[in-house]
Parts: structure tokens; sequence; C-alpha cells
């Protein structure tokens, strides 16, 4: 399988504060199997799943990481951490924050994050982990140790005699 359903949960708190009324953050990513809870089209209006005095979360369906072989190096940077993630790269649009993108390429959050755009990192499951760790093991290749040379004056001298 080259890619994971999803499904985003995005978190509207309410705030105490004279500038700002609410803040907005991906709180969420939920494996979505056919049958499942969080499963869902591409498209589809996101569904308001908890509503409370001082927050709010919607649940995006819709969504998938997939893998690229070109992004390997930057999937195990993300699996060599002690916190592997997913990344949602969302935008404000209307009345809600929508999520736009979804990833585990630590390389492409920073692309996002460099563009301007809001990315929040959201833990990875168990068993998401356990899939782009499969991948990473078969597709990662280290890049080959460079031989350094060391800054020698004494070696500088002797070429220019």
């Amino acid at each position: 399988m080259n890619h994971f359903p999803i499904a985003v949960i995005m978190e509207r708190r309410k705030l105490q504060n004279r500038w700002v009324d609410e803040a907005w953050e991906a709180v969420g990513v939920v494996p979505a199997f056919a049958g499942g809870s969080a499963e869902g089209e591409a498209g589809e209006p996101p569904r308001h799943i908890l509503a409370e005095a001082d927050r709010d979360q919607w649940l995006f369906a819709g969504f998938r990481i997939e893998l690229f072989r070109d992004e390997a190096d930057n999937y195990f940077l993300n699996m060599s951490s002690p916190l592997p993630k997913v990344f949602v790269m969302w935008r404000k649009e209307g009345a809600l924050a929508e999520p736009k993108a979804v990833s585990a390429s630590y390389g492409e959050a920073a692309r996002w994050l460099d563009s301007g755009e809001q990315v929040d990192g959201i833990p990875m499951s168990r068993e998401m982990a356990d899939w782009v760790g499969d991948f990473v093991n078969t597709h990662y290749k280290p890049a080959p140790r460079k031989k350094v040379r060391r800054n020698d004056p004494l070696a500088q001298s002797r070429e220019r005699t």
C-alpha cells in the first residue's frame, strides 16, 4: 500500500484575550478505514464532533499520507526522532480552519513553513509509524560518507614548492 487513509481533527479554542477571540490547531490524525468512524471522501463537509464551552472539534475526512522514494531521507529523520509525527498544513478560510495537506516528511513540513503556511505536528499512531518505518527500511539509503581532508598548513606550503 503506497498511501495511508486518514482523517484530521481540527480544534478551535476560545480565548479570553483582548486581541484574539480564538486559536486553531490540528490536534489529531486518525486512520480512516472502510466502515470506520473517520471514513469519508475528500471535499466532504467536516463533521462537528465535540462542542464544549471553551472548545470545539471538527473531523475532516478524505486525506491520505502518501510516501515517495525521493523523500525517504526526510521520513528517516521523522522516524528517528523521539516522537514521529504527521504534519498537517492548514488554512483559516471562513469560519473554520481547514486542513489542506498531510505528510510524514520533515522536508515537506519545512517547505510549507518556509512558504508561510500554518503547520502542526501530530504524534503518529503506532500503526502508522510501523507503516512508515517499513517504507524507510526498504527505501532509505544513507548517503556515502565523504573523506574529510583536514586543513594542514604544512601540506599547503609543500604543494607550493
